[in-house]
């Protein structure tokens, strides 16, 4: 396919159009020309007033929940709310029932996504079943296409397990990926323990609890000399801990979900069980030290933290709906809202598609001639209204139904093919 975009503003730090406002020419998977007024015949033309185009977006993290558990989400409906929302990539966890802790497993998720437009990343399991019992067999898994190791939604709570599996996968510079999170401290907690907690009579889940983890792992990952990527963190302890390390010289990743820029726990005063995620809404402190770090570059990643349940899972009273939201249609539009004053485009285009191709070891996307055609195309000032039209999801598990984002992907390009996303309301 042949595809022309007229007068697109190129947001891509490496780019030597960087800042520049140009025609760009696409066929098949490779950028061909790139000038003021093409004259060249295409099969599609693109020429929206302000649209910008960067390398396409990466999310780290997502809960594909196939196979196993297709009523919540299957490989085609993942891969379509993940186009919506501007990503042509997904590092998928393995919490799936068989869970991805082999080679077969790696292999099944490729050969069933060889086709598709987003790119399918699998993070293999670091546990057998992500019990956390026994280290799974990562070397076989890296050799099959695995780009990372984790068990996912499961915080490893054996110390002994996790630096043999950083030890491990040292041979192949390999990277552990851990949700920080001690759940000997935050039993049957509901949501973050402070004042809004109290006010409820929930039972709270203390930062200490993400806190000693994050210590623990930082620990870890330094006495092993290994690469560790820390996981939705969500308290400013955390996040100082973080800056500690890296100033220290250690091979320490991080990322946070774009629910916990957003808001605080205040904005469970409703009890609404949408917003009820792991890690939970913190204290208005927490928020704007997690902002501030990234910022600062301390935190690398935004994750939509991607957690598709069914509604017979969440419309339930608050104390029993289970934790998770989806996030892949939603995560630019909230976080660009949030942050449109705090951070600028280019910086949100370097964590978002940047930042993770040097995390998982891909090769950058510049957006040049002869470059590769992995393009994320946006309208970052564009007020739109979240409802189940906007969410391709298979499930509709969102907090964020009836708000108004600001910025939204119109479509996005990768292996020879163009992904439109449904003009919404605004």
């Amino acid at each position: 396919m042949k595809i022309l975009i007229r007068k697109v503003l190129v947001v891509d730090p490496a780019s030597p159009y960087n800042g520049n406002t140009i025609d760009l020419f696409v066929e098949q998977d490779k950028i061909t020309g790139v000038g003021a007024n093409l004259k060249l015949r295409a099969d599609r033309e693109i020429d929206i007033p302000g649209l910008h185009v960067s390398p396409g977006w990466i999310d780290v993290g997502v809960q594909t929940m196939d196979p196993g558990f297709e009523q919540r989400e299957t490989l085609s409906s993942v891969a379509r709310a993940a186009a919506v929302g501007g990503f042509t990539g997904i590092a998928t966890f393995p919490n799936t029932l068989p869970v991805t802790q082999g080679k077969a497993d790696i292999g099944y998720l490729l050969n069933q996504t060889r086709n598709s437009l987003v790119d399918f990343l699998p993070i293999g399991a670091l546990s057998e079943g992500c019990t956390g019992k026994q280290i799974t067999e990562m070397l076989d898994m890296h050799a099959a296409g695995a780009r990372a190791f984790s068990d996912g939604q499961h915080s490893v709570q054996d110390s002994g397990l996790l630096l043999r599996a950083l030890q491990y996968v040292l041979t192949v510079d390999g990277l552990i990926i851990n949700r920080p999170h001690d759940n000997s401290l935050s039993q049957e907690g509901q949501m973050h323990e402070g004042v809004v907690s109290t006010s409820l009579g929930l039972r709270g889940i203390p930062s200490l609890a993400e806190d000693m983890m994050t210590q623990r792992d930082i620990n870890l990952a330094g006495y092993a000399g290994a690469r560790l990527h820390l996981f939705g963190l969500s308290t400013a302890g955390s996040v100082e801990l973080v800056r500690q390390a890296k100033a220290n010289g250690l091979r320490i990743s991080c990322s946070v979900p774009a629910l916990n820029l957003a808001f605080d726990d205040r904005a469970l005063n409703a009890f609404d069980p949408q917003f009820k995620v792991l890690p939970p809404l913190r204290s208005k402190s927490d928020q704007e030290a997690l902002q501030a770090g990234l910022k600062a570059g301390t935190i690398d990643l935004i994750v939509s933290n991607h957690t598709p349940l069914e509604t017979e899972a969440k419309k339930l009273e608050f104390p029993y709906a289970e934790f998770g939201a989806i996030g892949l249609e939603t995560t630019y539009g909230l976080v660009n809202r949030t942050l449109k004053n705090k951070l600028g485009t280019e910086a949100l285009i370097q964590i978002m598609a940047i930042n993770p191709r040097t995390l998982l070891g891909i090769e950058q996307v510049v957006v040049r001639e002869g470059g590769q055609a992995n393009l994320t195309l946006f309208l970052p000032d564009l007020p739109w209204q979240v409802s189940t039209d906007t969410l391709f999801s298979k499930s509709t598990n969102s907090p964020l139904l009836g708000e108004t984002l600001l910025g939204r992907a119109v479509a996005v390009i990768n292996h020879g093919q163009v992904f439109e996303a449904p003009t919404p309301q605004h």
